[in-house]
């Protein structure tokens, strides 16, 4: 008797503990809401929600990059990195060169693939760690972005490194990228498209195989390679299309602009392991960890907590995030 009400008990205590685990963020989410909105009137407002979004747009493109690489069991950071490549890139056109918007995006995308063919060499053909590989990259392309600009700003009006004044002007529509609504578009388009890829198309599922277990994978005849590539690529490209947004947002180049975006990009990525109980990277539960980090960032700031004690919340909603990811995995 006492086994059977012990038994009946077990399956109510996982359930709950289920449940947690699998709906943690989006719970925390309204709890977060419920109480920014008792602490400050204003949070809940129309305008503030709005500004909620954009400042998580750049964050959350970016992160599901980093959530394409995790797909493969990699792990991608140079995102940053690349993000600040990418937006010295475009302004430079803009300003120095004074190209059109359509060839200053493209420079700056294929700047990326520069970036990604080297992480995925490194990674794949040499046999390096992702981890060690991504972090060397980072160093480089941080070094390539600073030597690029003379390790200064470029802004419209500013001279050249050789004092050669410039008149090149940032276009009126692609600044438009970097305000609401676009920005805010252009990231739930990223979010469903790589919803899409990820859960609908054979490429994206393959992606998980190979991540899951990769030598089934290369049993079955999955190239495990060419999809680990494609994995560091997309992670790139949308790196740079962060980094872009990131331009068109700020109308300059600033001296590691991308650097910021690493810590919150990877949280975000984590938190969303979890989320509907997927227990994998995915793209709307990446979502929903920039969305986290986005209200708990501006609940802070209208609470006024001082900027410089930020980290020490960001830090400890990623060690939760990596705490119910890998005791779900257990």
């Amino acid at each position: 008797m006492q086994g059977k009400t012990e038994t009946a008990r077990a399956p109510l205590g996982a359930q709950v503990v289920n449940f947690i685990t699998k709906w943690g963020t989006v719970l925390t989410i309204v709890l977060l809401f419920v109480f920014f909105s008792i602490a400050s009137p204003s949070f809940l407002t129309a305008s503030n929600m709005i500004t909620i979004l954009r400042s998580i747009s750049i964050v959350t493109v970016i992160a599901v990059g980093v959530t394409i690489s995790l797909t493969v069991d990699g792990f991608d950071l140079s995102v940053g990195t690349v993000a600040t490549l990418a937006d010295a890139l475009v302004i430079s056109m803009f300003v120095w060169y004074g190209w059109p918007t359509l060839p200053a995006v493209l420079v700056a995308l294929l700047g990326s693939l520069v970036v990604a063919a080297l992480n995925a060499t490194l990674i794949v053909k040499v046999r390096i760690p992702d981890l060690l590989v991504t972090l060397a990259t980072m160093f480089i392309f941080e070094g390539v972005a600073l030597t690029y600009t003379g390790g200064g700003s470029i802004s419209q009006g500013m001279p050249r490194l050789d004092g050669t004044p410039t008149f090149g002007t940032i276009p009126a529509g692609f600044r438009l990228i970097g305000q609401a609504p676009w920005i805010i578009i252009i990231m739930l388009v990223v979010v469903a498209l790589v919803h899409v890829f990820l859960n609908y198309t054979k490429h994206g599922r393959y992606l998980y195989v190979v991540g899951g277990n990769r030598e089934a994978a290369r049993l079955s005849g999955i190239p495990v390679n060419r999809y680990r590539t494609l994995a560091y690529v997309l992670s790139s490209l949308l790196a740079a299309l962060g980094g872009i947004m990131l331009a068109a947002r700020l109308g300059s180049a600033q001296i590691n602009a991308g650097a910021g975006y690493l810590m919150p990009s990877v949280a975000a990525a984590f938190i969303g392991f979890s989320v509907a109980g997927q227990g994998r990277p995915n793209a709307i539960g990446t979502f929903l960890g920039a969305v986290l980090v986005g209200v708990l960032e501006n609940g802070l700031v209208m609470l006024s907590v001082p900027y410089y004690s930020m980290n020490i919340v960001k830090g400890t909603v990623l060690a939760l995030a990596l705490a119910m990811t890998y005791f779900r995995k257990k």
